[in-house]
């Protein structure tokens, strides 16, 4: 593991702590019933914490399966693997909020997610 790979996983982290306390800000002081937007935001933030919090663990499973070697597109793919988690937690909070939430929606879409993810990441 090479120092800019430690950095930006930490970077990644530490942005990703910062972006959960402003989720804990708004998630303790808005009610995203009394104010719609405030819901929308809330989502969006938890969207925003839960792929940075993925990002670097998507690549440091990748680079545990490499048997600790860093190949070329691994941060990539590792960002756009947390970028999928992300947008997947956002589409659930709002589905929640809008009160359309279902098991096979969910379900539904973890399988688009996934298929999209495959198609992408497949070796040519």
């Amino acid at each position: 593991m090479e120092t800019r790979d430690r950095l930006a996983n930490v970077g990644l982290l530490l942005a990703a702590l910062v972006s959960w306390i402003l989720v804990g800000i708004v998630v303790t002081t808005r009610d995203p019933y009394a104010d719609l937007s405030s819901g929308y935001a809330g989502a969006v933030l938890i969207g925003l914490a839960v792929g940075l919090t993925a990002a670097p663990l998507a690549w440091l499973v990748a680079f545990a399966r490499h048997r600790r070697i860093a190949y070329n597109g691994d941060w990539f793919r590792a960002v756009r693997r947390g970028a999928w988690i992300g947008l997947f937690c956002a589409v659930i909070v709002v589905l929640r909020l809008v009160d359309a939430f279902q098991f096979p929606i969910v379900l539904f879409l973890a399988a688009i997610f996934v298929v999209a993810e495959l198609t992408l990441s497949a070796e040519r």
